[in-house]
C-alpha cells in the first residue's frame, strides 16, 4: 500500500456491542485477569466466521472493496426479483467476529477504543452482545458504550467495516474493550425469572422475497435456490452463519402457514431500523410507533419525504425480507404479502435448535398430522413442553418424543440438536 505523507492520522473510535449464544455451545472462551475485565481483540483471527475481512501487519482491512453489484446483499440492498429497489451500488462491506469470552465478573456495561485509519467516508463499528439465560442480547454498539439490563459473564465483539461512498476505506490496528459494572442496571436477583417458552413480541409487517440465488448475505452466507432465512432492516438482530441465534417465526395473516427462519441478511431498505423495539431503544426514527418499520411509514404516510436512510424513494412497505424456500415452501406465497412477525429472540423460556431441516411442523405429534409449514435448519424454536408420540429416526437420536412449540405445532425431538434456555416439562 502506498503511504503518502498527506494520510490522515489515526483515529480513536469508542464503539461496543455484546452479541449472545447458548452457553452450551460456546467454545471455550478465555477468562480476564482477576480484577480488571479488559482485553484486546485478536484481529489476525480471520476464519469462517468471518465476511469479507483480511489480516495484515499493518492492521484488518477488507479483503475486497469493490463495489457490491445492486441486487447483491448489503447494507443499500432493496432490489431483487420482487422488490423495486433503487440502482445504488452497495459500498463493500465485511465482518469480523471473535470468540465469545468469559469475563472475570458479571458486567452490565462494555467500552470499546477502536484505533483506525479511517479514509473517504468509510466506516467501522464495533459492535458487542452478552449471554444471558435467555440468550444472546441483541448487537449493540458501544457510543460510548454498550450497556446490557442485566449482568452478563459471556460476551462477544463484531467488527463491521463499510468502504465509502467513493470507495474510501478502513484499516483497524487495535480495538480495546473493558467491562464493568453501571449504577443503574439491575441486579439478576431483581430481574424476574421467566420459564415458560413464548414468542416475544410480534407485529404485522409487509414481506417480500429475496430472490438473490448465489449472492452473499451480510453474514456471509451464499444464498442457494429455495433457501430458508430472512432478512431484517437492522444488524443488532443478524445471526452469525450457520446459527439461529436470532430467528423468526414467520405466519400468513391467517395463520395458516408458518415458517421458523434465522435472520442472516440485513434489509430491506434500511439497515439500522430495529423497528421492534421501543423508541428508548430504537436505533433511528424514534418518532414512529414500535412495530411500524420506517420504509412501511414512508410508503404510506411520506415519513422521511417518502425515502429511505440512503434518501432512496420507498417503493414498497417491506419490513422483512424472506428467502425463496421461506416465502414458496414455508408459507406458500404467490406474491408479496402482510406477515405476522415475532422476534424470538425477545420471548422467554426453553429453545430448541433445529439440527436439520427444513422440518415440517405439525398440528399433532405424528407425521400423520398435517404440516403447518416449516423450521429451517438452526432456527431456534420456542418449546413450550413435550408429549408422547410417533417414534422416529432422526439425525440426533431415535425417539417418541415430540416438542409442543410457542404457536401450538409440534417438531419431533429426533431433529433438535440442542435445547438451552430452561427445562422442557412434559405436557
Amino acid at each position: 500500500m502506498n503511504r503518502s505523507p498527506r494520510r490522515p492520522r489515526p483515529a480513536v473510535l469508542a464503539c461496543a456491542l455484546v452479541t449472545l449464544l447458548p452457553v452450551s455451545l460456546l467454545p471455550g472462551p478465555a477468562v480476564a485477569s482477576p480484577g480488571r475485565d479488559r482485553w484486546e481483540t485478536d484481529l489476525s483471527l480471520v476464519d469462517g466466521d468471518d465476511v469479507n475481512v483480511r489480516y495484515s501487519r499493518s492492521g484488518l482491512r477488507l479483503a475486497d472493496a469493490r463495489p457490491a453489484p445492486p441486487t447483491a446483499g448489503g447494507p443499500h440492498r432493496a432490489g431483487g426479483p420482487d422488490r423495486a429497489g433503487g440502482p445504488d451500488r452497495a459500498g463493500a462491506e465485511g465482518m469480523q467476529l471473535s470468540a465469545p469470552r468469559r469475563l472475570h465478573r458479571p458486567a452490565t456495561r462494555i467500552r470499546a477504543e477502536v484505533t483506525a485509519t479511517v479514509n473517504g467516508g468509510a466506516v467501522v463499528v464495533t459492535q458487542v452482545r452478552g449471554w444471558r439465560p435467555s440468550g444472546w442480547s441483541e448487537w449493540r454498539e458501544a457510543t460510548p458504550a454498550a450497556v446490557f439490563d442485566r449482568p452478563v459473564r459471556t460476551v462477544q465483539t463484531r467488527i463491521v467495516i463499510v468502504a465509502g461512498p467513493a470507495g474510501g476505506g478502513v484499516e483497524v490496528r487495535a480495538v480495546r474493550l473493558t467491562a464493568d459494572r453501571t449504577t443503574t442496571a439491575p441486579d439478576r436477583a431483581t430481574a424476574p425469572a421467566a420459564t415458560a417458552a413464548t414468542p416475544g413480541l410480534t407485529f404485522r409487517v409487509y414481506a417480500t422475497r429475496i430472490g438473490l440465488v448465489g449472492q452473499v448475505t451480510a453474514n456471509g452466507h451464499t444464498v442457494r435456490a429455495r433457501d430458508h432465512f430472512v432478512a431484517l432492516p437492522s444488524r443488532r438482530g443478524l445471526s452469525p452463519r450457520n446459527s439461529g441465534d436470532y430467528t423468526v417465526r414467520v405466519c400468513t395473516t391467517t395463520g395458516s402457514r408458518c415458517e421458523y427462519a434465522p435472520v442472516w441478511d440485513v434489509g430491506p431498505w434500511n439497515t439500522r431500523d430495529d423497528y421492534w423495539n421501543i423508541s428508548g431503544v430504537r436505533e433511528n426514527w424514534k418518532s414512529l410507533p414500535q412495530g411500524r418499520p420506517q420504509a412501511q411509514a414512508a410508503y404510506q404516510s411520506g415519513y422521511n419525504g417518502g425515502r429511505d436512510q440512503f434518501g432512496r424513494v420507498v417503493l414498497n412497505p417491506a419490513g422483512v425480507d424472506l428467502a425463496d424456500g421461506t416465502f414458496w415452501d414455508g408459507l406458500q406465497l404467490t406474491t408479496n404479502a402482510w406477515v405476522d412477525v415475532a422476534y424470538l429472540w425477545t420471548g422467554t423460556g426453553p429453545r430448541g435448535v433445529v439440527g436439520d431441516g427444513p422440518l415440517n411442523i405439525r398440528t399433532g405429534a405424528s407425521t400423520a398430522y398435517p404440516s403447518r409449514g416449516l423450521a429451517a435448519r438452526y432456527a431456534s424454536v420456542p418449546i413450550q413442553c413435550f408429549v408422547t408420540g410417533q417414534t422416529v429416526a432422526g439425525p440426533y437420536r431415535t425417539t417418541s418424543r415430540w416438542d409442543r412449540l410457542a404457536g401450538g405445532q409440534y417438531v419431533s425431538h429426533a431433529f433438535i440438536s440442542a435445547v438451552w434456555g430452561g427445562t422442557v416439562p412434559r405436557c
